[in-house]
């Protein structure tokens, strides 16, 4: 049996199954990323809760395994060399998932960078835009009375989806025919902006062709049907 005890975060939430992959997360457009990318690849994992609303990621133990206290967050007990290891960022951690079990990356060079350049897309644009103009759409940020914050992240929001409509000319996928961890990245921002946010009126959602349809395939998918409720809220 796996020995996490070099982990404080396990002081606070124990592993039940300590050889099997430990989540620390929560079902947002950033942590379901991880818990779909478990489902799809068949790993086993334990998940655990971690209440965001209450900031229990800036409690010393969350923090001793991702400094940034954000999640999602893991341990893999089963890491380089054998050894447990620990990860967060989740665009890091979805490369790691598929390096380690060898799926949903292309195996060929030039692909698999093709592959990481739209996980990066998503890192650096799609993520932070989507979120900052829910911030100004839905909550605090509504207050304001300058309207230009909100104006600026709908018309880059926009002109985003715009990059993602043109991307999926004659593909079912990101990278074509084959689903990837790109595809896994930008599933929940997308479904977040227009469900959660109720944004999309805002950025014309019902304009576009491509990327609602690319939406539904992947939302149909069993294991992101699965992973987008992972880790279970409390009752």
């Amino acid at each position: 049996m796996a020995d996490l005890s070099a982990f404080p975060i396990t002081s606070r939430w124990p592993a039940k199954a300590p050889d099997r992959i430990q989540l620390y997360s929560t079902p947002t457009p950033n942590g379901v990323k991880v818990s779909i990318m478990l489902e799809e690849t068949g790993l086993a994992y334990e998940p655990h809760f971690i209440n965001i609303g209450e900031n229990e990621t800036w409690g010393p133990e969350f923090l001793s395994l991702n400094p940034n206290g954000k999640i999602p967050a893991i341990i893999d007990p089963d890491g380089p060399g054998g050894k447990p290891f620990g990860l967060f960022e989740s665009g890091a951690i979805l490369l790691y998932l598929a390096e380690k079990t060898g799926q949903l990356l292309p195996s060929d060079s030039a692909r698999r960078y093709e592959t990481i350049q739209w996980v990066f897309f998503q890192m650096a644009s799609v993520g932070p835009m989507f979120g900052q103009l829910g911030f100004f759409h839905k909550f605090a940020g509504r207050e304001i009375e300058d309207k230009r914050p909100l104006e600026r992240y709908r018309n880059e929001s926009k002109r985003l989806l715009g990059v993602l409509e043109t991307r999926l000319e004659g593909r079912d996928w990101i990278m074509g025919e084959d689903y990837t961890i790109a595809d896994i990245s930008l599933l929940g921002w997308v479904r977040n902006l227009i469900g959660f946010y109720g944004a999309g009126d805002l950025v014309e959602f019902d304009s576009l062709k491509r990327v609602p349809a690319w939406l539904e395939r992947g939302l149909a998918r069993p294991a992101v049907q699965r992973g987008l409720t992972i880790p279970a809220r409390p009752a």
